[in-house]
């Protein structure tokens, strides 16, 4: 999934002499509304495979994004594409970190998200928010070589490239934006996610739970609603 604005960030870093019989892969290459693939495969790359969790245009291959290296091996590739992806994943480090050890040295990724006003986006969920400072720690045993943001859009890029001797920097206690906690965390847990559910009017369980409660007991109502209130929803 990529929009316009990552398509032409891509067209004007990308090169013939950068891409030319490197092995690419895109990760999370569903084409929803745009894509990078076609930019790139017309730079004549050795290979090009798109990966995501499920079927669609642009996916050649099944693959969570969180078992990269298990599925494909490290190091095998010299150059990563994952654009409006790592907002999606609960477990961000996990990712990023396959992200890093599937490269080759010397080899670059491409990673763009979204910024902290950009409006929830479920698809199928939506965790997590990135500024460039975020991108630049998170990336900074990377040799980051350009990082932007398209304030108008609330999206950031980053390009970085894997250096030939490489340590990963330890992000266990690295604490992101939430987009369903409203605050820096260092981790979701599954009792975010189910009040989010709960609270949020586009995933309609606000509505249903109301709908159901009016035909419960006086009693279980009332306490149903004290724990709504309590929780930070209402109840008709």
């Amino acid at each position: 999934m990529c929009d316009q604005s990552c398509i032409r960030f891509g067209q004007d870093y990308f090169t013939e002499d950068i891409v030319r019989r490197k092995a690419v892969i895109e990760v999370g290459s569903r084409n929803v509304n745009g894509s990078l693939r076609p930019v790139i495969e017309n730079l004549n790359p050795q290979s090009y495979l798109g990966v995501d969790l499920e079927e669609g245009l642009g996916v050649d291959e099944i693959c969570d994004a969180g078992k990269l290296v298990e599925h494909f091996g490290s190091e095998a590739f010299d150059l990563l594409i994952s654009t409006f992806l790592v907002e999606h994943v609960c477990d961000w480090r996990k990712v990023i970190s396959n992200f890093k050890h599937i490269l080759k040295p010397n080899g670059t990724l491409l990673v763009s998200t979204a910024s902290k006003d950009f409006p929830y986006h479920g698809y199928p969920f939506d965790y997590w928010r990135y500024e460039l400072d975020d991108l630049q720690i998170i990336f900074s045993d990377f040799i980051v070589e350009v990082l932007e943001e398209d304030i108008s859009k609330q999206l950031v890029y980053i390009i970085a490239r894997k250096p030939p001797i490489f340590e990963e920097k330890d992000l266990s206690d690295y604490q992101l934006y939430s987009i369903i906690r409203g605050v820096r965390i260092p981790k979701i847990l599954t009792k975010d996610i189910v009040l989010f559910k709960i609270k949020h009017p586009s995933l309609g369980l606000r509505k249903i739970t109301a709908i159901v409660a009016r035909w419960l007991p006086i009693p279980v109502k009332h306490a149903i609603k004290r724990l709504l209130v309590i929780f930070g929803t209402g109840l008709t």
